[in-house]
């Protein structure tokens, strides 16, 4: 049986350490704030947004949510975002993507600021990720796979780490994350060739393809740690991830379950860059 690496327990320590560091805030008048931009309402979107608010409030974070048209204009959206960055009381802003057809998606993001951008979208936050330099955060996902694995103590250093993926979403990101650990990092996709043979050799599997269930128990051999990233529904509605978890469970020695990992602990990694984006303003706060 498999270590079951639940996305609740790390997410709360996230959380407990933050309430200090916002009690320090407000100490000094500051209340750091999320601005949350939504356009229509998908219920993947919805989801998302009832779970960042229940994590706003544990951890002190104050939230506005501005729900636009699905068929707002360009210009609109980017006055709206433009609105953020002169706002100085807002710290930091989700926008959920993707954006509808009609939005070029790379100029809006690039419209908010990098010091604002809470969710690595813009092009100045993939600068830092992959530079380690100049403003703006890692993507929330990407950052909330990292999180479990060192919450968990999974080696990294020195571990061959093979990640099924190549977004700058997720999969991007958290291979440049993976190597800032001194992982070895194998990067793969649905289209690579004998990937099961690829994935075996692994000692650590993030699967973000997008793909349901699709690494199945011949993509695994014992000793591995799995981070299922994937949020997949079947034709019956049923939540899986990238990885059919009954199959592969029984294998390794760590796992993420879907729902339940990864998910649960991003909108705690989007509060923590929030307080991270209002400590910036008072450098001197111990």
């Amino acid at each position: 049986m498999a270590n079951i690496l639940r996305g609740k327990e790390v997410a709360d320590k996230v959380t407990e350490e933050l309430l200090e560091r916002v009690g320090r805030l407000t100490e000094k008048g500051i209340v750091p704030t999320l601005a949350v931009v939504r356009l229509g309402a998908r219920e993947d979107d919805l989801s998302y947004e009832r779970g960042a608010l229940k994590r706003a409030e544990k951890a002190g974070v104050a939230v506005t949510v501005r729900a636009l048209p699905e068929d707002i204009p360009q210009k609109a959206l980017e006055r709206e975002l433009e609105s953020i960055n002169r706002d100085a009381s807002i710290h930091g802003c989700l926008l959920f993507r993707p954006l509808p057809k009609h939005l070029d998606e790379k100029r809006i993001c690039d419209t908010l600021c990098p010091e604002k951008d809470m969710d690595g979208m813009t092009t100045g936050s993939m600068a830092r990720v992959f530079t380690g330099l100049g403003p703006g955060f890692a993507p929330c996902t990407a950052e909330a796979a990292m999180a479990i694995l060192k919450h968990y103590d999974i080696p990294i250093k020195g571990a061959r780490a093979v990640v099924i993926g190549r977004s700058l979403v997720i999969g991007k990101p958290v291979a440049m994350m993976l190597l800032k650990e001194n992982a070895t990092v194998t990067m793969c996709h649905t289209r690579t060739v004998n990937l099961p043979e690829v994935t075996r050799e692994g000692d650590i599997i993030i699967a973000c393809a997008g793909a349901a269930e699709m690494v199945t128990a011949g993509f695994v051999r014992p000793g591995q740690t799995i981070v299922d990233v994937g949020i997949n529904f079947t034709e019956g509605g049923r939540l899986v991830g990238d990885v059919a978890f009954e199959e592969v469970e029984p294998v390794v020695a760590a796992i993420t379950p879907v729902p339940s990992g990864v998910g649960s602990v991003t909108s705690a990694i989007l509060m923590r860059h929030v307080v991270e984006a209002a400590e910036s303003r008072w450098p001197e706060l111990p």
